[in-house]
């Protein structure tokens, strides 16, 4: 990103009018035909479920893991990321169990969304809390931020790429499902005002069911997914032999190693970079909002549904935090017409493969380089700004 660019450099109030009217286009087009793509790609990810868990019981093997995983990392960023996302609520004919009223809701959670997650508390840590508050110092996933034990140590920078590479392998159980918990049970308290750090535990504690949050995790997130995935998936192959049982158990094992560096892969570069905008200060109109979605954000290589589903739709990142509520099947058809509404109005608009974004967040989580900090566009752009919004 050019050090030189300023958000007070950039014509707002057409850029606004511009990106609304896109918008506007998209709601008019949505239909039918979007929740068939949806159901599409729903169909791919369960077929490569079916595939694996269909060859997972003959012996190990990483084609067997890895056509689990994508099935996994399916379910949660493309089918449920979307849904829960109300991609699509408004669009007539849905069945509700597709809408974010009932998707993953009670018992469905284990027919919808069978993670390490609880779906509730994604939903406020992710929708909510990430959603609005993009690259500022209350966005719970600023990766620079909470990663500053690391960069500021001691260790040597190999010690460190190694604690990054143990942590992808993992980083569903040791840190999204505590982290999402944590801020589900921080909103029920009334403290969303606390510090960063307030209501974290140590590893020991995290651990120990004992400890109140501890048990809550356990019972919550923990437990449901060993239980499903480790033990009575596995038992399902007891008709086959004791070696069956054996061999899905093992794969189910990889599937889930490969899971976490899939996911790692495709969510984590999504904000991170050092060409990527941390902000200093809070939203305070529209096109503040716009404006940060896009500067905040990394695009990967898009276009074309087989890339798309490899990516797990992440890919369309700077389209998405634009709108969070369209359907998938939108991104595609709005991001080449963002980018070029971007170039026209000289907005930096990130967009590289999904290997080089990842070599900058580590470079990001390690402490070799840091994220540019940015403020608030000017006073005069915000008052014109929204009196244009509010009659828009």
């Amino acid at each position: 990103m050019s050090k030189t660019f300023q958000m007070s450099d950039i014509d707002v109030e057409n850029f606004t009018h511009e990106i609304m009217a896109l918008r506007r286009a998209a709601n008019e087009r949505m239909g039918i035909d979007d929740f068939k793509h949806l159901k599409k790609i729903e169909r791919w990810g369960k077929l490569c479920t079916a595939v694996g868990y269909g060859t997972a019981w003959i012996f190990p093997n990483p084609v067997s893991a890895f056509l689990m995983s994508q099935g996994a990392v399916t379910r949660w960023t493309t089918i449920a990321h979307h849904v829960i996302h109300k991609g699509f609520d408004k669009i007539e004919g849905v069945p509700e169990r597709y809408t974010s009223t009932s998707f993953a809701k009670g018992l469905r959670r284990f027919l919808d969304w069978n993670d390490w997650i609880y779906p509730a508390a994604w939903d406020n840590e992710h929708n909510r809390l990430h959603h609005y508050n993009l690259g500022e110092a209350a966005d719970p996933d600023q990766v620079e931020l909470n990663l500053d034990w690391l960069r500021e140590s001691n260790l040597p920078m190999p010690v460190r790429y190694a604690v990054v590479a143990l942590f992808a392998a993992a980083w569903k159980p040791l840190y999204y499902a505590p982290n999402t918990l944590k801020h589900l049970h921080s909103k029920k308290n009334n403290v969303l005002g606390e510090e960063r750090h307030s209501a974290a535990l140590s590893q020991l504690e995290l651990w120990n069911p004992l400890n109140p949050f501890a048990r809550e995790l356990w019972l919550k997130c923990l437990l449901p997914y060993i239980m499903v995935k480790f033990v009575l998936i596995p038992l399902l192959f007891i008709p086959l032999g004791p070696i069956a049982v054996i061999s899905v158990w093992i794969n189910t094992l990889l599937a889930e190693i490969i899971s976490n560096l899939h996911s790692f892969l495709v969510i984590v570069p999504n904000h991170t970079g050092d060409d990527i905008l941390l902000f200093e200060d809070g939203v305070n109109t529209k096109s503040e909002f716009f404006l940060r979605q896009i500067t905040g954000s990394a695009n990967f290589k898009t276009g074309g549904d087989v890339n798309d589903f490899l990516h797990g739709w992440l890919n369309y990142q700077i389209e998405h935090h634009i709108w969070p509520d369209l359907p998938m099947s939108e991104y595609q058809r709005l991001q080449p017409q963002v980018k070029a509404l971007c170039a026209k109005y000289g907005i930096p608009y990130v967009q590289e493969s999904v290997w080089k974004r990842l070599k900058k967040t580590v470079d990001i989580m390690v402490g070799k380089t840091s994220m540019p900090r940015q403020g608030a566009i000017s006073h005069n752009q915000r008052t014109n700004t929204a009196k244009q919004v509010s009659v828009a």
